[in-house]
């Protein structure tokens, strides 16, 4: 069963001033790919010390996926306070969830999404926009099982080879 948590990283969706529809889809997508996951779910401000409190909190889980702040705003502070929590970068994920997303807009070339991990816990940055998001969840769904397995250690799988 995989231990997920989405954190929305919003200033007005954590002050109640609008509705988080992002984190909530992300929930929705993993939910029917995995109907066992165990999936928690908060909102926080734009601010380092509640997005690294929200992870920090939640390092128990394989995966925490965050939506928002990962674009050029100023308070856009998302991808920074990850690569500073994480001890090892996964640039192929965000490389991989960024070229998917060009193919959908062009204005993902704006998004500084980080993906790393701190300790066994992978954690991978969304966009906030909702169309983003749903892309980025469903594209992940399909790679989750394997990268929890390779951060447990486990083989890579033959694919077919000899």
């Amino acid at each position: 069963m995989l231990k997920i948590a989405v954190i929305t990283v919003s200033d007005r969706a954590a002050a109640g001033a609008y509705a988080d529809l992002s984190g909530p889809r992300i929930r929705e997508i993993l939910a029917a790919k995995f109907p066992d996951a165990d999936i928690a779910m908060a909102v926080v401000a734009d601010e380092a010390q509640a997005i690294t409190a929200a992870i920090t909190e939640r390092l128990d889980r394989d995966y925490i996926l965050t939506c928002g702040g990962t674009g050029l705003s100023p308070r856009d502070i998302t991808p920074e306070t990850c690569a500073r929590l994480c001890d090892r970068e996964i640039p192929g994920l965000s490389e991989w969830l960024r070229r998917e997303s060009l193919r959908e807009t062009p204005h993902a070339v704006f998004s500084r999404a980080y993906s790393g991990m701190k300790g066994r816990t992978l954690i991978v940055n969304f966009p906030g926009s909702l169309p983003g998001a749903e892309l980025c969840a469903t594209l992940l769904a399909g790679v989750m099982e394997h990268g929890r397995a390779m951060a447990h250690g486990g083989d890579h799988p033959a694919h077919g080879k000899t």
